[in-house]
């Protein structure tokens, strides 16, 4: 059944999560070849980018809770992709010279990603749902 024909369809409970469902799988799809999750890879993306980022910054970039983002560090720790370095009192995350050497990959994966979802979408219809998501969720209190 489409979403649209569901009796739950003017619900934006329902609607939201069905869409971030079926997004979640294209986003998955697409970040297969490097064996990551999407947040995974966004994340070490960031890092690779930004050598040495806390993880109070990430969690602010991703929108993600501080303890998803620790838990997502210790899986790319145990996959040597990443490392904590306590300086002072601060903690840094850094990448490894393996996720460095995964970058372009990475990127391709993005780029797979957002063929896929703009192939579906339409160019500018996932412009401007990307766009509007983007203000409501600004709208909303954490």
């Amino acid at each position: 059944m489409n979403s649209s024909d569901s009796r739950f369809s003017q619900c934006l409970y329902f609607s939201s999560g069905s869409f971030a469902r079926k997004i979640e799988k294209l986003a998955q799809e697409s970040w297969k070849p490097v064996g990551l999750s999407p947040s995974h890879g966004y994340l070490l993306m960031a890092v690779v980018e930004e050598p040495g980022m806390q993880p109070g910054m990430l969690a602010a970039h991703l929108q993600l809770q501080p303890s998803t983002i620790t838990r997502l560090i210790e899986k790319l720790e145990e996959k040597k992709l990443a490392v904590r370095i306590m300086e002072g009192k601060i903690t840094n995350v850094y990448p490894t010279a393996k996720a460095k050497e995964m970058y372009g990959k990475m990127q391709a994966c993005i780029e797979s990603f957002h063929a896929a979802h703009t192939n579906l979408l339409g160019k500018e219809d996932a412009r401007k749902i990307v766009q509007q998501i983007n203000k409501m969720a600004d709208k909303l209190i954490d």
